[in-house]
């Protein structure tokens, strides 16, 4: 089992724009880093719709929707997305929510379960892996979550689908992580049309 931490960035380091609220997740200017994935097969499959483009970064998609057995992510991102993902959120495994504002379990069609849990990074991702069985643990976002289990070396894999646009500035990715150096080993790299899939495994 594997924690991932995949994440859609901007070739400057940014996975979001400005001004990110509840009404424009995405924040002023993001709108190219979350585009590329709306129209491809996979997707729109985890949202109950058909078509759209089988391509690469379609199969892509897919692969990490079936190597990933639950997800973590912060009460932003989770209020931010719950409206767009409607009745039937494309995880389809249980979500783990960092909040500090409980909430009973929220069970959704299509597998997807959201638990909000108030006792830390380290509960969540136990309680993650315990779910996930052999398959992986994503932790989603948003910017401040992943980098809260950066800072605690809690990641293995950074899977990272670089977008070819300059946002300028936003919120980005990698910041206040801490000093001392991270050494990491390229996994692989498939370059498309729309995005550069990097893959690199944290070396321990």
């Amino acid at each position: 089992m594997t924690v991932t931490a995949d994440l859609a960035v901007s070739l400057d380091g940014f996975m979001a724009g400005t001004d990110v609220t509840l009404d424009n997740p995405g924040g002023d200017g993001g709108e190219p880093l979350f585009e590329w994935i709306h129209n491809l097969a996979s997707w729109r499959e985890r949202q109950g719709m058909t078509g759209g483009e089988e391509n690469r970064d379609s199969q892509l998609m897919r692969e990490w929707f079936e190597a990933t057995g639950a997800v973590v992510m912060g009460r932003t991102m989770y209020d931010t997305g719950e409206e767009f993902w409607g009745d039937n959120p494309p995880f389809r495994a249980p979500v783990f929510v960092l909040t500090h504002r409980p909430r009973p379990a929220l069970v959704k069609e299509g597998g997807t379960t959201f638990t909000f849990v108030t006792d830390g990074i380290h509960s969540a991702l136990d309680r993650a892996r315990a779910a996930a069985g052999d398959r992986n643990v994503d932790i989603a976002g948003g910017a401040s979550t992943v980098r809260q289990y950066l800072r605690e070396g809690l990641i293995d894999e950074l899977h990272l689908h670089v977008v070819p646009v300059l946002l300028g500035d936003g919120l980005r990715l990698f910041e206040g992580l801490g000093t001392g150096r991270r050494d990491l080993k390229p996994l692989g790299v498939v370059h498309t049309p729309l995005a550069t899939h990097l893959k690199y495994r944290f070396v321990r």
